[in-house]
């Protein structure tokens, strides 16, 4: 019986992790946990993640995620003379737009509403701004930031293009920055 009693004392007494261990081991647990396991899972899902965006990465490089614009008339190009600049209604009817022609030829359009209390913003031919007269906020007239006032966001920049002597807009940037 001592020796019974000894040959247990020794067992947990002993530093040897796999003796004090080897009750506690499934074996059916030990092979669905492991290591191996864990990482062929991983890779597993890894390569599947991989694969399944394979065609929208094709696509993107083929270019076939370009969308086709849809082009609204804005008004003729003779309509429009240097220095002036009209209103129009772009991408719904709900949203005011402004198309400006600068005096030095260029032409520029911007959503009208200021992005400070949405008040109508005007071009101001004198000083070639875009003028919000709500607040006294003044944006560029190149690319629609701020310059003076409150506003702290720049106008919406919309894409126009010019076709056998019309403008049409054929998009809408929203840009941050």
């Amino acid at each position: 019986m001592t020796d019974k009693i000894k040959c247990k004392r020794e067992k947990h007494q002993s530093k040897d992790d796999m003796i004090n261990l080897k009750d506690n081991v499934s074996r059916y647990d030990d092979l669905k946990f492991n290591r191996r396991a864990f990482l062929k899972t991983a890779v597993g899902a890894t390569v599947a993640l991989g694969l399944s965006t394979l065609p929208f990465s094709v696509k993107a490089f083929l270019g076939d995620f370009e969308e086709d614009r849809e082009l609204v008339e804005i008004a003729k190009l003779d309509d429009v003379p240097k220095g002036s600049s009209i209103t129009f209604n772009y991408p719904t009817e709900k949203d005011p737009a402004l198309l400006v022609h600068t005096k030095a030829g260029e032409l520029k359009a911007y959503n009208s509403a200021c992005t400070h209390l949405m008040c109508p913003v005007f071009y101001e031919k004198e000083s070639e701004v875009l003028l919000c007269p709500c607040h006294q906020g003044y944006f560029d007239l190149n690319n629609g930031h701020p310059i003076a006032g409150p506003p702290q966001r720049e106008l919406p920049l919309i894409e126009i293009e010019v076709q056998n002597g019309i403008v049409y807009a054929a998009g809408r940037k929203i840009r941050h920055g």
